[in-house]
């Protein structure tokens, strides 16, 4: 049974928000951390508390903590030594293995998050603004009460119009292939898979071979907790554009360009079961739009190329081991739209999210070094993913096509990493046990 009443929000639930806040915290000693956790907690809500009053709320508030920020609250050698080598480490430090190099590197992210002072983050979604800014405004005075508690940055979210479902900035419809854990209530959606062990997502619960993670230590700490690995990227929207007319002659070829690049047309309907033309109705069908596989309807890519980015970061029915790579994700967007017809206006603008697992190596760094970055992914030869691989200006992108695939080369970025971090989410009980003095601690 999962423990509902311990397990952070946002790791069973989206969120009805339309904006969002993400601050980014740095505590110069423990007690000046442990006062602002003990300040910011009774804000947080587990899943059983949001599902409880989910017409009343207003704003959910999720809190995490990097290997530093845990060091800085207090926690003991012994239990640091404990958490992962890739937590330990940190994102900068695993920049290589994730693609980050070059324009993407920690050297050019901005608001603090490469900066070993990062220490925690406030994850606050809220219904709209006026409800984000209040929040805002009450956190500035709980920091203030805390001396030697500083906010390093902070990134305003809001949903980008037209507001009657989730997309991004390029204009695709977003949160079409739910992951679903085993006992949290939630029902998978046709071509979704089954539900999955929690232990895939949630310490403290069997995985899919029957494991139960063991570390970190002590049991309080790792209870019910998790990992996310926060990633800001920057959409280039008008670079976008300017790569679909410079590859479409027509509206419609642009537009199948865009779809070839995603493997689904932005309305959200799937290319293997739309392959010709967009199909908005289907897009909008939860109970259709996901419902498909690869290896019998498009073993060859003729209608999702190989390389497209939803075949790359979900595989589905052409890899091995899918139920021990899933990851459960959460984010926004930030940043102003960029009209129809617009050039590049100089602002940043793009996706803030979170990719929620139980494993940073074996799900989040896996995805990010086979399948977004390795560029013989189905024995492709110098490609990446397409629209969050690294791409440097001298990589191609084959559409699988009779008689002759056409390939595009020369693919240019679309995305640029602005900032990362590997942060734990503890459970309920552990956030007590961490907001405590150091000598309560030790009596547990």
């Amino acid at each position: 049974m999962l423990e509902l009443d311990d397990i952070q929000h946002i790791l069973l639930g989206r969120a009805p928000a339309m904006s969002a806040r993400y601050e980014f915290l740095s505590f110069r000693d423990p007690s000046a951390g442990r006062k602002w956790l003990a300040g910011i907690l009774p804000t947080v809500q587990s899943v059983a508390a949001s599902r409880a009053s989910a017409d009343e709320n207003n704003r959910w508030v999720t809190l995490g903590f990097t290997w530093n920020g845990l060091r800085a609250l207090g926690v003991d050698g012994a239990s640091l030594g404990t958490f992962p080598e890739e937590f330990r480490q940190g994102m900068v430090v695993r920049a290589e293995i994730l693609g980050d190099t070059g324009a993407n590197h920690p050297n050019h992210w901005a608001g603090g998050l490469a900066s070993p002072g990062l220490h925690a983050i406030a994850i606050l979604f809220a219904r709209d603004r006026a409800e984000r800014d209040r929040c805002a405004s009450e956190h500035r005075g709980l920091v203030a009460r805390c001396e030697g508690v500083e906010v390093l940055s902070s990134l305003d979210l809001d949903a980008t119009p037209p507001f009657d479902h989730a997309h991004d900035h390029f204009g695709y419809r977003d949160r079409l292939s739910p992951t679903i854990i085993e006992g949290s209530g939630d029902e998978p959606t046709p071509g979704s898979g089954g539900p999955l062990k929690a232990g895939e997502f949630i310490l403290g619960y069997p995985d899919e071979d029957g494991n139960v993670a063991g570390q970190p230590e002590p049991e309080i700490l790792r209870r019910n907790g998790t990992y996310a690995a926060y990633r800001r990227l920057e959409e280039h929207v008008g670079a976008f554009r300017d790569f679909l007319r410079e590859h479409g002659q027509t509206p419609a070829e642009q537009e199948l360009i865009a779809a070839k690049l995603m493997g689904r047309w932005r309305s959200g309907a799937p290319l293997v079961l739309a392959p010709e033309e967009d199909d908005p109705a289907l897009g909008a069908d939860p109970h259709r739009n996901n419902d498909f596989n690869y290896k019998e309807s498009d073993p060859h890519g003729y209608a999702v190329p190989l390389g497209a980015h939803i075949r790359r970061m979900n595989p589905r029915d052409t890899a091995a081991n899918m139920n021990r790579r899933r990851m459960i994700r959460r984010g926004a967007t930030y940043g102003p739209p960029l009209p129809e017809g617009a050039p590049e206006d100089g602002q940043e603008r793009g996706i803030a999210a979170f990719v929620i697992c139980a494993s940073l190596i074996r799900q989040f760094e896996f995805a990010q070094n086979v399948w977004a970055n390795d560029k013989n992914f189905h024995g492709l030869a110098n490609e990446r993913d397409p629209m969050i691989g690294n791409q440097d200006g001298t990589l191609e992108f084959k559409i699988p096509k009779r008689p002759i695939r056409k390939t595009i080369k020369g693919l240019p970025a679309f995305t640029t990493v602005r900032g990362g971090a590997y942060f734990f989410l503890p459970g309920l009980n552990a956030l007590r046990h961490l907001a405590a003095p150091t000598e309560a601690r030790m009596r547990i």
